[in-house]
């Protein structure tokens, strides 16, 4: 198992996406929010420390750090204040897929599958109520 999730440890810069905005739009995140979001360089910066995972979504204006552990729900803010219950999953393919459930009925569950094209390229495939997105992040360390 840590030999599949080794490979997600590390540091890693988006560099495309696909279809990003219409995701956006149907998660129901702000206008203000969402044009913010595209526009932002994100890094994202892994790290694994015994059963916990650590993982920061970086930008120049806001840092979210998630800490979870595999198979158990964790409760998770989104940048713009919208909560969820969120649960991460290893599958035996050695993808990472995190299922956000909604706890405000105004919200929208959402899962976000990442797995990797080569050594150093991460692919995040999310969807949202039959809407998909891909974005794609480069290994920098």
């Amino acid at each position: 198992l840590f030999q599949m999730a080794e490979k997600f440890i590390g540091r890693f810069v988006n560099h495309t996406e696909e279809n990003l905005e219409e995701y956006f739009k149907e998660m129901g995140m702000p206008f203000i929010v969402r044009k913010i979001a595209l526009n932002a360089r994100v890094t994202l910066d892994n790290k694994i420390k015994g059963n916990k995972w650590i993982c920061a979504q970086e930008t120049l204006l806001l840092t979210v750090k998630q800490e979870f552990e595999l198979d158990k729900e964790v409760e998770e803010t989104h940048p713009d204040g919208r909560k969820f219950m969120t649960t991460y999953t290893l599958t035996s393919d050695g993808k990472l897929v995190s299922t956000q459930r909604k706890i405000k009925e105004s919200d929208k569950t959402s899962t976000a599958t990442r797995y990797f094209e080569g050594d150093d390229t991460m692919v995040v495939v999310m969807e949202c109520g039959g809407v998909k997105a891909k974005r794609y992040f480069k290994r920098i360390k």
